[in-house]
Parts: structure tokens; sequence; C-alpha cells
């Protein structure tokens, strides 16, 4: 059982996969700093000055000063805010992925449109054409 378990790390895809999810853990790090840290800020800025990660609907009935608060308390609530976030940062990392599929897919059918050269005739077609070009030139 060990050596199949070896045998199934060594092959190339898994090891291939892990670096993938390790690359698209830190993309959708790097993507979700862009959202909380920059995006947001000019998109609450543009809306009259909205945090998003402050919105949220409080079912417990008592009062909190933000989301945060009422988090830490341990109170029903939801965070609206919080979830449009998450849908914009999704967003955004689909559209990345789409666009490096897209151009690898270009690149790949680049590769496919290239023509091959024609080939090689056989022996049987250049004795066909000689013997072509010898009765063509008998009979003028």
């Amino acid at each position: 059982m060990l050596k199949e378990f070896r045998a199934f790390i060594e092959r190339g895809n898994v090891i291939d996969l892990a670096v993938a999810v390790v690359i698209g853990a830190a993309f959708g790090a790097v993507v979700t700093s862009f959202v909380q840290d920059i995006l947001m800020p000019i998109l609450g800025l543009l809306t009259g000055g909205i945090n998003f990660n402050s919105l949220y609907i409080n079912l417990s009935g008592k009062s909190f000063e933000s989301y945060e608060a009422a988090k830490t308390a341990g109170a029903a609530v939801i965070g609206y805010g919080a979830l449009i976030q998450a849908i914009i940062t999704f967003l955004i990392i689909a559209w990345a992925v789409f666009l490096i599929v897209k151009a690898v897919n270009m690149a790949a059918k680049k590769k496919e449109e290239a023509p091959a050269p024609p080939p090689a005739p056989t022996k049987e077609e250049l004795l066909l054409t000689e013997i072509r070009d010898l009765l063509a030139r008998r009979n003028p």
C-alpha cells in the first residue's frame, strides 16, 4: 500500500495539481486583498461612504456598534456586506481564470493551425509520374 501511495505521489499530474492549488490559494489571497483594500474603499467612496464590511442585519434584537462587535458578542447576524465583498472577489477571480484559460486555448489553437508539410510522394506515385512524363513526350 505504501508503494502504491508513493507511485501515486510521484506522478507528474499530482505534483502539478498540488502546485496549482498552492498558486491558486496565493492568487486568491492577492485578489482578496485587492478587493478589500483597494476596490471596496473606492466603491464605498462612490456610493457615499458605505463600508460594505459593516453592512449586516441584526437578528438578536440587541444593539451593537458594528458588525464586528455583534460577531464578537456571538449575536445572530447576517453579514450581507461580507457576502457582497465575497461575490465581487469571486467574480474577479473567475474573470482572471477565464482570461488565462482563453489565452491557453488560443495558444494551443495556433499550434494546431500550423499546416503540416505535405507528405513525400510514395514510390508508386514517383513511378507513375515518370510513366506519365514518358508517355507525354512520346505522343506530342
